[in-house]
């Protein structure tokens, strides 16, 4: 397993946008989140994508091994007088008392080994309520090694199959990233069955 913390304490967080990503703009826009929803967002980083859910009044559990990534966003969370659950913890010990309405994937799966993929997408699957939304951005890297890992989005339709998952869109949205410009994101919602 890669040592994110070491990552943070050294101030190498190439990943980091400063800001939370465009997809979360377009996923407000098109109404993807009923406002009484409760949202999960694993490997959440400093969880700009959290704040900003949080200032929206939304019910937002963000999760992050990384000590230093939960405390800049707690921090953040206090600067801002919003509220949300943090919790540091490997993504795979995570048991949720309740299962949730959206989850919001800004990445996870590409920081994670690719042998751990499955039962990543099993822990998904666990967490998100049936008819619940996954609100997936997946890397593209074209590289062979990571992290992050590309996710290549044939191994994504076998991952994310047709016994638990629908895929609600087609054609998924571009994410650019300004600062690693030789890498963006796919955007899809998948619906859990």
């Amino acid at each position: 397993m890669h040592d994110w913390e070491a990552l943070y304490q050294a101030r190498t967080t190439g990943w980091d946008r400063g800001e939370a990503s465009p997809a979360l703009n377009k996923w407000l826009e098109q109404g993807m989140f009923a406002q009484d929803a409760s949202i999960l967002v694993p490997g959440c980083g400093r969880g700009y994508e959290v704040l900003e859910l949080a200032k929206r009044g939304f019910d937002v559990t963000a999760l992050d091994l990384a000590p230093s990534a939960i405390a800049s966003l707690n921090t953040s969370l206090q600067a801002e007088k919003v509220a949300a659950t943090t919790v540091c913890i490997d993504i795979f010990d995570y048991r949720p008392i309740s299962s949730f309405d959206v989850i919001y994937e800004q990445t996870c799966l590409c920081a994670i080994e690719p042998t751990q993929r499955e039962l990543y997408e099993q822990c998904l699957s666990q967490w998100l309520k049936p008819n619940g939304l996954l609100l997936f951005s997946m890397m593209q890297t074209g590289a062979l090694a990571g992290p992050p890992f590309h996710c290549d989005l044939l191994e994504m339709r076998t991952l994310f199959d047709t016994t638990r998952w629908q895929w609600l869109d087609d054609a998924p949205f571009v994410i650019t990233r300004e600062l690693q410009s030789q890498r963006f994101e796919l955007g899809f919602v998948l619906k859990r069955i």
